[in-house]
């Protein structure tokens, strides 16, 4: 661990930090672990789709964290709270107006992405924060202190440090950045206002199966290949008819939630192209070539709710959100 230098409660702006969602492009369960979590060989990518985080020092012993826009739950319970935690006890008394613990942070939570959704929207935010805070009491880690930090924090949250695609396995802590991708690719997320426990997911997978299918693990296997060679938008989305399948979790997801299985196949046959499920979902997602295209297929859907033509389960209106897949050559943080 590194001090810098500078005094962090003499900011005059807050540090921001942008938390990317992340897509499922494959999800190959390969075993269940002694410990109860899974063994998993997964592409995720990030998106341009990002909750905003900014951080400012305040003195005392107390963090505060004021949330915005889609309900993430009592902020007690947040992900950001434990990162400040194991942010804090990783740096120790090593921050730049030491001795004695970093001090406390307000940090502000737009929070664009949907919640409970398959996209990581949390597991993001801890990440920022984590980064985030490192920066604002002018301290840095390793990038082994900041993975087992990461890990610590919660297993989607050290893919949030490799700043790309990248592959992950075991429970989420191994990840390999897959710097191939060629191009912005496009992508149209539809999320039902409807929750959809990963934790029952699992449970209903590890009733009907101990181990994925073989198929989904070798198109997993065969994208990370590709991603890491070189792959062109136009190459992935050629793809999407695979990926769409490469998931395992698809069959436990449609035992929790009946209803979010037909509602796919009502997508397709609107838009005529594969549709997958982000993790345990809810969140379906398609692909095209560009965010343009995606941007004209999100009003397809709007058309389509509002018309009556296509009805979605939930609660509610689903979000639907065109963005696109962010490669390692095209991130940045503001701030």
């Amino acid at each position: 661990m590194t001090v810098t230098g500078g005094d962090p409660l003499r900011r005059l702006t807050p540090v921001v930090r942008l938390a990317p969602a992340k897509l499922n492009l494959t999800l190959a369960v390969v075993a269940r672990r002694d410990d109860g979590f899974h063994t998993l060989h997964s592409v995720f990518v990030p998106l341009g789709l990002a909750d905003r985080l900014s951080l400012a020092p305040v003195g005392g012993h107390r963090d505060t964290l004021h949330v915005t826009g889609f309900d993430a739950g009592p902020p007690a319970d947040s992900l950001v709270f434990r990162a400040l935690a194991g942010a804090r006890a990783a740096v120790g008394g090593g921050w730049t107006g030491g001795p004695g613990p970093a001090p406390a942070l307000a940090v502000r939570l737009d929070k664009r992405i949907p919640v409970a959704a398959g996209l990581a929207g949390g597991s993001s935010d801890a990440a920022a924060t984590l980064d985030g805070a490192l920066e604002a009491w002018g301290a840095e880690l390793d990038d082994d202190a900041r993975q087992a930090t990461a890990a610590r924090i919660g297993s989607d949250v050290p893919f949030f440090l490799a700043g790309g695609p990248a592959l992950i396995q075991g429970r989420g802590e191994q990840v390999v950045p897959l710097h191939g991708l060629r191009g912005r690719p496009g992508i149209v997320l539809v999320t039902p206002v409807m929750a959809v426990s990963t934790t029952d997911v699992f449970a209903a997978f590890d009733a009907i199966r101990t181990h994925g299918d073989d198929a989904v693990r070798m198109s997993s296997v065969h994208l990370a290949e590709e991603l890491r060679a070189g792959l062109t938008a136009d190459n992935l989305v050629a793809r999407a008819g695979v990926l769409a399948s490469a998931n395992d979790l698809l069959q436990a997801t449609s035992l929790v939630e009946p209803t979010l299985i037909p509602f796919k196949r009502a997508l397709s046959r609107l838009l005529r192209r594969p549709i997958g499920l982000s993790g345990s979902g809810p969140t379906l997602w398609a692909l095209y070539a560009s965010e343009a295209e995606a941007m004209a297929t999100a009003e397809t859907v709007r058309s389509a709710l509002g018309d009556g033509s296509l009805t979605a389960p939930g609660t509610g209106q689903p979000s639907i959100v065109a963005t696109a897949i962010v490669g390692h050559d095209q991130q940045g943080s503001e701030g």
